[in-house]
């Protein structure tokens, strides 16, 4: 497990942190700029000492003050990779790479040159020198000189800020690879909602030096305290499908989950593949109960669990479909005529979802008519 409890006082600033996860996997830290994210993983990685409380990764402990334990940043095995690639000029990509890996000794390097070459695509410019490289090519030459150093915990902060919309696009796979193949949890720091829904496996979400959720992501995006601590109005939850079959003839795919099934323009993912979808609560109609004679095709029934505010004539439901939940926005007017309230049983309808992929591993995010 990631264990993280820690109190730091900075300047006028209160960070008061506490979440675990599971090793395996991405950990995204995410919230307004100002949140206290880089703050965090500054602790972790030993740039900052905390006042108190312990980091723990595995069996391993980093800091403890009641133990009077503060491991040495070198011997923590932390590899940072930072908004910018901070590569080194006069150095090919090759010498970059072998940089992190001749900082550790022979016998203690369980990750070798040639498989993270081939996991990150580098193999057709480990001779360049980083002035000829792309932003996304520098960033993915800093993940691999990051893997090389032989991390226990592989941190990232804000990795595709400086990547402008096809370079972020063209990055986003390989994270995903370092996320699927390498057994190294990764902690991500991040204000883009697209990048933690298509990578994050665990979501902290964190608001004024403090966590507001933490979980499993569709858990969290679920909340309907999300807009408080992300700043962000565009609310919408996580659902986590599997690709049951596929409607060639209509160019139509079945995705389901413990809370029904959603049928979506086809995706390219064999049967029994996972899918990620984002759905905005702009996106989801509530009934009473199902309608017909409607081009809409996805209606799956819920209970509502929570309201809040959400705007002057506006109110956010909270809807629990099996094990997950969606989030829809309708009119206060809407809410009271409807005599919606928890525990009320609805049918939410879904105009839309947003991949968080292009499912062809070629693009960001796109939202879908469904």
């Amino acid at each position: 497990m990631l264990d993280v409890s820690i109190r730091q006082t900075l300047g006028r600033f209160a960070l008061d942190i506490a979440f675990t996860a599971e090793e395996r996997g991405v950990t995204a830290l995410f919230g307004r700029s100002g949140s206290g994210k880089t703050s965090v993983i500054n602790a972790i990685a030993g740039l900052a000492r905390p006042d108190a409380g312990h980091i723990r990764v595995g069996g391993t402990t980093y800091f403890d003050s009641a133990a009077r334990v503060d491991m040495a940043v070198e011997k923590r095995r932390v590899g940072y990779v930072f908004q910018d690639s901070r590569l080194f000029p006069h150095m090919s990509v090759r010498s970059n790479l072998e940089f992190g890996l001749r900082r550790v000794p022979a016998a203690e390097r369980r990750i070798a040159f040639g498989p993270v070459v081939d996991l990150l695509g580098l193999g057709h410019i480990l001779d360049r020198r980083p002035l000829g490289l792309s932003g996304g090519e520098k960033q993915r030459v800093a993940f691999g000189r990051a893997l090389l150093a032989q991390p226990r915990l592989l941190l990232m902060d804000e990795p595709m800020a400086s990547l402008d919309a096809a370079r972020k696009a063209e990055i986003m796979p390989y994270i995903e690879r370092l996320r699927d193949e390498m057994n190294i949890p990764i902690i991500l720091v991040s204000h883009a909602l697209d990048e933690v829904v298509r990578l994050a496996t665990t979501l902290v979400l964190i608001g004024e030096g403090r966590v507001v959720a933490a979980g499993p992501v569709g858990t969290v995006m679920g909340r309907l305290d999300q807009v408080s601590a992300t700043g962000s109005h565009d609310v919408g939850a996580v659902l986590d499908l599997t690709v049951d079959h596929h409607v060639e003839a209509d160019g139509l795919s079945v995705l389901v989950f413990d809370g029904g099934r959603l049928t979506v323009p086809r995706v390219e993912r064999p049967v029994g593949a996972p899918v990620r979808l984002q759905i905005h609560a702009r996106d989801v109609i509530v009934a009473l109960e199902p309608l017909a004679g409607t081009s809409l095709r996805n209606t799956l029934a819920g209970t509502v669990v929570e309201i809040a505010e959400s705007g002057p004539a506006s109110v956010d439901l909270r809807i629990a479909v099996g094990g997950a939940f969606l989030i829809a926005r309708v009119t206060r007017a809407a809410a009271r005529d409807l005599e919606l309230a928890p525990g009320r049983d609805v049918v939410a309808l879904v105009k839309g979802v947003a991949f968080e992929t292009d499912l062809t591993g070629a693009g960001p995010a796109r939202v879908v008519d469904v």
